[in-house]
């Protein structure tokens, strides 16, 4: 008997195939380093808040990162774009609900839960898009829900503005101070950041209220 079968190298195991969010997130990521970023960061920024699952932050790090001198240039652009992209979001849910609005929060797990979100939605409306705009919650759903349920659009464009404001110029102001260090902070733990910081303004503004 010989030894030849245990000879043989092991059939080797395929890789995994990656995941439709996954290719898109990598998609994502390589625009960050294409001659025209900056379009490009705009561009997923202003989808983001209405249909695109991948957030701007995966191409504002990596281009503040490799220009830091355009750290606010960037943020800016992303809080412009988004805070459109938010208007577009709105109204899909004001006047595309059935044909648009539906099919875009049931692939994200919201449509099954929305009309009992919707019956209370207007009297946290303003917190509720502070929370989406900071946090990694889908802020998507909740520009569309904010036009779904008629929440006033002065309300809803200043709280678009504060809240993506100090989510993308934070990001931005991170990796210029700390710069490369930072970055596996920002992307593992930025969302629970932003969700006690919010956590802080509510309460601030709840104490304000009874003291004043």
């Amino acid at each position: 008997m010989t030894d030849e079968k245990f000879s043989q190298s092991p059939t080797p195991v395929p890789a995994p195939t990656p995941s439709p969010l996954r290719r898109l997130y990598d998609w994502t990521l390589e625009l960050a380093a294409k001659k025209n970023a900056a379009w490009a960061l705009s561009f997923v920024s202003f989808i983001e808040s209405s249909v695109f699952p991948i957030p701007p932050d995966v191409l504002l790090i990596p281009m503040v990162l490799s220009n830091r001198a355009k750290a606010w240039w960037y943020a800016f652009l992303c809080t412009v774009a988004s805070v459109l992209g938010a208007l577009l979001g709105y109204a899909i849910g004001a006047l595309l609900f059935e044909t648009v609005a539906q099919p875009i929060l049931g692939f994200y797990g919201y449509a099954d839960k929305f009309d009992e979100f919707a019956e209370r939605y207007n009297e946290w409306g303003v917190w509720v898009v502070l929370m989406a705009g900071l946090t990694p919650f889908p802020f998507k759903v909740i520009t569309i829900a904010s036009g779904a349920t008629g929440l006033g659009l002065p309300v809803f464009i200043l709280a678009s503005i504060v809240a993506r404001g100090i989510r993308f110029f934070a990001v931005a102001g991170l990796i210029y101070v700390f710069g490369p260090p930072v970055r596996t902070f920002i992307e593992k733990r930025l969302g629970l950041v932003f969700a006690v910081s919010l956590a802080i303004l509510v309460g601030g503004f709840v104490v304000a209220r009874y003291m004043i």
